[in-house]
């Protein structure tokens, strides 16, 4: 079965598999517009971008890259007026996917890693074990409390909606069932490799790689907790992608539990009209994978 992970846009689901990706909206006059592009991912190239912990950071950047140009595709048919049938412009520049890389990656750095780092400095901690647990906790505490603020914004219900539509289908298809709104509805909105999950990881894993670097200076403290990062995204994909291979054992599901109950925060029930989105586009990327063979094939995706 090919692995297939997703993220939800504005008015829409994109979804992907090892050798491509797409994305479907529903634009204002009611339509599902796609759009379908190949991947050409190093993993598929070399065998040193497919070891373990290297291929997680390589991953990560492919999603987040994917991830933007999806969300550029949604907006702008979302902004399309009813009844515009002109062509959309559907990529970033290069300029633009890095800026908008730079902007994101820079507030999730600033916010859940550096601001926790220093909170914890100010505080009168000189064990280094009580300083990273205390550390963590803020980090986690700041992490839960965004999304519970970013669940209560009205404007927002609708991405979370299209979000579970998304896990609902990838499970649905993981089932083996019928790609149909009434047979997706039916399938949990929760899923073991949500990025979700995997931003929860991220932040207890840093607690046991941090503990070995101690209690430096402030200087040091900031340059650890970025330096290390794709380390431990790294670390943590490997945890999301064997919970992906073995979401049947009970052990591992209660370990991954506190992930799945976060995504409670981030999905809604969805409509049949927004699981038909999201099942426009799974179809899409399941037939472009069909005609590209076993191409790409250990790429592993998130949901």
């Amino acid at each position: 079965m090919t692995a297939i992970g997703g993220q939800a846009v504005l008015e829409g689901v994109m979804m992907r598999s090892p050798s491509s990706w797409a994305v479907a909206v529903r634009k204002p006059d009611g339509a599902i517009a796609q759009v379908v592009n190949g991947i050409a991912s190093p993993m598929a190239k070399r065998r040193i971008w497919r070891l373990p912990v290297i291929r997680g950071v390589i991953a990560l950047g492919e999603s987040l890259g994917i991830g933007f140009r999806a969300l550029a595709i949604s907006a702008n048919y979302a902004a399309q007026e009813e009844g515009d049938d002109e062509e959309v412009k559907t990529e970033l520049s290069r300029t633009q996917l890095i800026i908008a890389f730079a902007v994101a990656i820079g507030f999730a750095v600033a916010l859940f890693k550096v601001t926790p780092a220093l909170i914890t400095n100010l505080l009168p901690i000189h064990s280094t074990g009580y300083f990273v647990a205390v550390e963590g906790a803020i980090r986690v505490a700041l992490f839960v409390a965004y999304l519970v603020l970013i669940s209560l914004m009205p404007d927002l219900k609708r991405v979370f909606q299209y979000h579970a539509a998304e896990h609902k289908a990838i499970n649905c298809y993981e089932a083996g069932d019928e790609l149909t709104p009434e047979r997706v509805q039916r399938y949990s909105l929760i899923h073991v490799r949500c990025g979700t999950a995997f931003l929860l990881w991220v932040m207890v894993i840093a607690i046991f790689v941090f503990a070995f670097f101690g209690h430096p200076r402030w200087y040091w403290l900031i340059a650890t907790r970025i330096l290390l990062l794709p380390v431990i995204a790294g670390l943590a994909y490997e945890l999301i992608r064997f919970a992906g291979k073995h979401a049947d054992n009970r052990v591992v599901l209660i370990l991954l539990s506190p992930g799945l109950w976060l995504q409670r925060l981030t999905t809604r029930e969805p409509s049949l009209d927004q699981l038909e989105v999201s099942i426009r586009a799974l179809q899409e990327v399941l037939e472009r994978e069909q005609t590209a063979g076993d191409r790409g094939r250990r790429v592993e995706v998130m949901a």
